[in-house]
């Protein structure tokens, strides 16, 4: 069995966390180990939020290969995500038909950053190596060995995203 990690030090990949679900429960990412993944900040009410259409779109189309999405919800952009883990999960699964793993909200940025999250930003940081998450609907991708390849901006459509990770499903 994998170790959980759950502090701030350094990890050899993303299968070394452990994340709280939306149901509340403690899951290891370990349990997506061999698969594509696409870990997104997410929020109910932002200008991006259309965007659960194309990521459940993209989740049903490639899961058989072994893809995944794993939404974090995260409140920390204008407070988009001001509900808890119930009503987020309904507002998913009512509005936009979501089917994909759901999280626990967390925070990506300042003091209370999810370890997994500070894991991610040192992986791929972003423009000019910041990296600071700057809106809701960031989106990092993860290759079946649990390294993060690539990180996507709030403005990536999912759709935009499916070369990247069909090149990785292979």
């Amino acid at each position: 069995m994998s170790r959980r990690r759950t502090d701030a030090a350094p990890a050899m990949n993303v299968y070394d966390f452990s994340v709280k679900t939306i149901d509340g429960g403690e899951q290891t990412l370990a349990s997506f180990r061999e698969q594509v993944m696409l870990i997104v900040n997410v929020a109910s009410q932002c200008g991006f939020t259309p965007q659960y259409t194309g990521l459940e779109g993209l989740y049903r189309k490639l899961h058989d290969r072994g893809f995944s999405v794993l939404g974090f919800p995260c409140n920390q952009f204008g407070q988009q995500e001001p509900g808890g883990e119930d009503e987020i999960r309904r507002f998913c699964t009512q509005s936009y038909g979501v089917t994909f793993p759901m999280f626990a909200k967390i925070e990506v940025n300042g003091p209370r950053t999810h370890p997994l999250y500070r894991y991610l930003k040192q992986q791929q940081p972003g423009i000019l190596g910041s990296e600071a998450i700057k809106w809701n609907f960031t989106k990092f991708l993860v290759d079946r060995q649990g390294q993060v390849r690539k990180r996507y901006g709030s403005v990536d459509k999912p759709d935009s995203i499916e070369p990247g990770v069909a090149a990785l499903l292979g």
